[in-house]
């Protein structure tokens, strides 16, 4: 695992607004008739609160990262930061949790043996330490390695199992793989810690 701390706003959709015919539309456009654009990662969505999920961000999707006040980003993917999203972690004070698990290496591999299981405890065990709230969690694309660790922090919150593997079918689609889903229900939870209160799921 590699961390990094730098020294050092909420989601909101921008309006459904129409250019005029003859007026590109292009994501660059900082605002539409007064509204700020914001453009989400790929795949991106809430696991609970002060949890995200997502593909891996890019410079287009700094204004809305920006909006939801992160603390920390886990990083899923070995691959060296890029040069702009390290920028955009120290000017918004973000720290980064990189966990490098492979995808080619560990996620295509049958039977499904090889994957790191301690490296998703350590990233577990960021998301569940409130202090490091909001967070993201991100991959590639969101959906195999971010997929499992949502899976088994589903598990730490007690959902039924029918119910993870729609969660991961819903983002993984036509990619979905069994080995995942394998791997998320052999994931033993029972030495892990308890889920803090404030996440939703969780609430009593």
């Amino acid at each position: 695992m590699r961390v990094e701390g730098f020294e050092g706003k909420p989601y909101e959709a921008a309006g459904d607004h129409s250019p005029p015919p003859d007026y590109p539309f292009t994501v660059e456009d900082s605002e539409i008739n007064g509204e700020g654009l914001f453009v989400p990662p790929l795949n991106f969505a809430m696991v609970d609160n002060g949890v995200f999920r997502s593909g891996f961000p890019d410079s287009t999707n700094f204004s809305f990262l920006q909006s939801l006040g992160l603390r920390s980003i886990i990083n899923l993917c070995p691959e060296t930061y890029p040069e702009a999203n390290n920028e955009f972690l120290k000017t918004n004070a973000i720290r980064l949790f990189q966990f490098g698990i492979d995808g080619c290496k560990y996620f295509l591999q049958e039977p499904f043996v090889n994957i790191p299981e301690e490296t998703i405890r350590e990233a577990l065990n960021v998301v569940l330490d409130v202090k490091n709230h909001p967070v993201l969690i991100h991959c590639k694309r969101g959906k195999h390695r971010t997929g499992c660790v949502v899976g088994c922090l589903r598990k730490l919150q007690r959902w039924c199992l029918s119910s993870i593997f729609v969660e991961y079918q819903r983002f993984a689609a036509a990619k979905a793989r069994v080995t995942d889903q394998r791997f998320i229900e052999r994931f033993d939870v029972s030495n892990m810690n308890d889920i803090p209160i404030t996440f939703s799921c969780s609430k009593r």
